[in-house]
């Protein structure tokens, strides 16, 4: 998806929600399921519009705006990552939001394609004059010994997490589960893709998840909950984290709001046996 003329648009309660887009990142069939078998995994690929075992992943970034708040969950990974991305902050600005309007920054977790858009090119912080949230235990993780001792390939990733989390270092909040950011807006502990994940409540008629990387596929995640993808860093919990928060959000009637899935991630759940389904939500609204 490339800078789409009219973006999905919608009100949640006393929200108003535009999902807008980093752009697209590209991952192999086994990222999206390593699980699967041969078949199953060409199946998934083909209903991504993918082929020869590769598929896009969006990256949906939610534009929150409450009262006096703008509010962005995830800042992409400007043009640090993969070269389809970079197109958050001219998508912002295409809907007349700069980035130095932003008050607040939910970060859900440290993964490249979810922080990396924080610094410019010049070194200067991207959203000069927001306060920004993270778990404690995802803070530390990363700039820990733990992240040090996860393998060669993995270490760009902790580099990039550590240049990132230190330059807003002295204008973060740590949030945990159930805090509310303002009113009406909570925090989800959702742990497992990595150790402090969270995920956000917004009130409503019923309640708006933003699962992000919680189900990293509107697919995968949904129709075989109890397989991993391929960044999750604790599969084993990732997997009860999961199949928690759709069996949640079925029994609530829950809208839900994906990161990577196809734009703009936005639908519900219901429950099939011991699987869900994925009705999504295709509309967009300006």
């Amino acid at each position: 998806m490339n800078k789409p003329m009219t973006f999905h648009n919608f009100k949640h309660g006393l929200f108003d929600v535009t999902v807008l887009s980093d752009g697209p990142i590209v991952l192999d069939g086994e990222i999206f399921a390593p699980q699967a078998t041969d078949g199953e995994r060409e199946e998934i690929v083909a209903r991504l519009a993918g082929a020869d075992n590769v598929a896009e992943a969006q990256s949906n970034i939610p534009l929150i705006i409450a009262a006096n708040d703008v509010i962005l969950v995830d800042v992409g990974a400007g043009s640090l990552f993969q070269p389809g991305e970079g197109q958050l902050e001219g998508n912002l600005n295409s809907v007349g939001v700069k980035a130095g309007d932003v008050t607040k920054i939910i970060l859900s977790h440290a993964h490249p394609d979810h922080i990396w858009g924080m610094i410019r090119e010049d070194g200067t912080l991207r959203f000069s004059n927001a306060r920004y949230y993270i778990t404690r235990s995802e803070w530390e993780f990363w700039m820990g010994e733990e992240a040090s001792a996860l393998p060669e390939a993995i270490q760009p990733f902790v580099t990039g997490a550590r240049r990132d989390l230190q330059a807003i270092a002295d204008r973060v909040t740590f949030v945990e589960d159930g805090d509310e950011i303002i009113p009406g807006l909570r925090v989800l502990s959702t742990p497992g893709h990595t150790a402090g994940h969270i995920s956000l409540v917004l009130d409503g008629d019923v309640p708006l998840i933003i699962t992000v990387d919680a189900t990293a596929s509107q697919i995968v995640s949904v129709e075989h909950p109890d397989w991993s993808f391929g960044f999750d860093m604790h599969p084993e919990t990732a997997r009860t984290t999961r199949r928690a928060l759709l069996e949640r959000a079925a029994r609530d009637s829950a809208i839900l709001l994906g990161y990577h899935w196809t734009y703009p991630g936005v639908g519900s759940v219901s429950k099939e046996g011991e699987t869900f389904k994925f009705s999504p939500m295709t509309e967009a609204r300006s």
